[in-house]
């Protein structure tokens, strides 16, 4: 049986996904073409292996449009032979490509083939690609005649479900920040940041890292979704969620080099993880938040792992009260947990952090010798991937 294995899995560092933000003078083709050639050139393959490239993007239009995957392998010099496709499945885009990525290793359709993914969300706002069209039709407004809410008011939806409090989601932001402040300042990013050309020079440094953060500053912040009609739909609703406990709007690109095992063997490279599962689900989508739980469970079903077994956990950060809902579930041990920050504080750039998550879990093994790691992401419309690596 073919093992499909990560060579190796590089990031940007993310940028604020805004007019000023450090990668916001970067078109999102160079931005992930620079990535790209990074990974290339530092495991030193032939271009001409790659079988193919598959990245994630969620906003494809406007600059993201067309294709974007393609233009940036060609942009970072591989050949023209070289096919590539974008995939969507919303904020777990990235990770679908490493899902689609790796079965085909495992399936035997590729030996070496790159995964990838790319969000400008200051040149390319959320919202734009649906330019004010429907996107709900007529029998899905059938189906659910009360209307969909934003991704904010089900955040909120599932802190309740889950029995939290503004506390709990205050305090879990504090750490997410803390915990990445002490892990860049130990150089634990050195590894997976790669250099990014900008106008101002190379962007090397997370700025989405608040590190000078407090609960008190945090406790002083707004509810972001609150508004009368939603109040209205939902009384009971604690109005909890503020910019300080979800993620930013981010600008970033990540790539990982994914081929089989007898493949690395023969280049004489060096695995640093292989594949064990995947998994893909759908839940609520009112809750929209919550089917990391379940794409989690079908992990642990078919390898017959209980979470303690597991090493380190990436749960995206969408929200805080979305890996508190997922600890609370598991029982899972909270250290565990987005060991060195998570999205609040790394930042979410949602076509790319499927792959920022897998480069964070890699290092983590690493560093601490763990065995397993599982990374999940929430997803618009209530479905998640999730997926365990083992480190080699």
């Amino acid at each position: 049986m073919r093992n499909a294995v990560i060579v190796d899995v590089v990031r940007s560092a993310s940028g604020r996904g805004k007019a000023g933000g450090a990668l916001s003078g970067v078109h999102p083709i160079d931005l992930l073409a620079d990535v790209l050639r990074a990974l290339m050139a530092r495991n030193d393959i032939d271009p001409v292996l790659v079988d193919d490239v598959i990245g994630g993007c969620v906003s494809q239009a406007s600059e993201q449009a067309g294709n974007i995957t393609r233009s940036a392998a060609l942009a970072a010099g591989l050949p023209e032979s070289t096919p590539a496709t974008t995939v969507t499945r919303a904020c777990g885009s990235s990770q679908q490509a490493v899902h689609f990525a790796a079965q085909g290793v495992l399936a035997g359709a590729y030996d070496v083939v790159i995964a990838c993914g790319v969000e400008s969300m200051s040149r390319v706002p959320m919202g734009t690609a649906p330019m004010g069209g429907d996107l709900v039709g007529t029998a899905l407004a059938q189906r659910y005649p009360q209307g969909w809410i934003s991704q904010g008011v089900a955040a909120e939806l599932v802190a309740r479900k889950y029995g939290l409090d503004r506390d709990d989601v205050d305090r879990y932001a504090f750490e997410s920040h803390r915990r990445a402040s002490d892990a860049a300042t130990a150089g634990h990013f050195e590894r997976e940041i790669v250099p990014v050309a900008t106008p101002e020079g190379a962007h090397t440094v997370d700025e989405t890292i608040r590190a000078t953060t407090t609960t008190e500053s945090l406790a002083a912040l707004r509810a972001s979704f609150y508004s009368e009609e939603s109040a209205q739909r939902f009384p009971d609703l604690g109005w909890m969620i503020t910019p300080g406990n979800s993620s930013p709007l981010t600008d970033a690109a990540a790539a990982t080099l994914i081929m089989s095992e007898d493949k690395a063997a023969q280049l004489g490279l060096t695995p640093r993880a292989r594949f064990v599962d995947f998994a893909v689900a759908g839940d609520d989508p009112l809750y929209m938040l919550t089917a990391p739980i379940p794409a989690t469970r079908k992990i642990l079903d078919r390898t017959g792992l209980s979470i303690d077994a597991i090493d380190a956990y990436e749960v995206n950060e969408a929200f805080a009260s979305v890996p508190l809902a997922w600890a609370r579930a598991f029982e899972a041990d909270l250290a565990r947990l987005n060991p060195v920050g998570g999205a609040i504080s790394l930042g979410h750039a949602i076509g790319a952090s499927g792959v920022r998550l897998l480069a964070t879990m890699v290092g983590e093994l690493e560093r601490s010798g763990g065995r397993y790691g599982l990374q999940t992401m929430c997803e618009h419309g209530g479905m998640a991937n999730a997926l365990l690596i083992e480190r080699i």
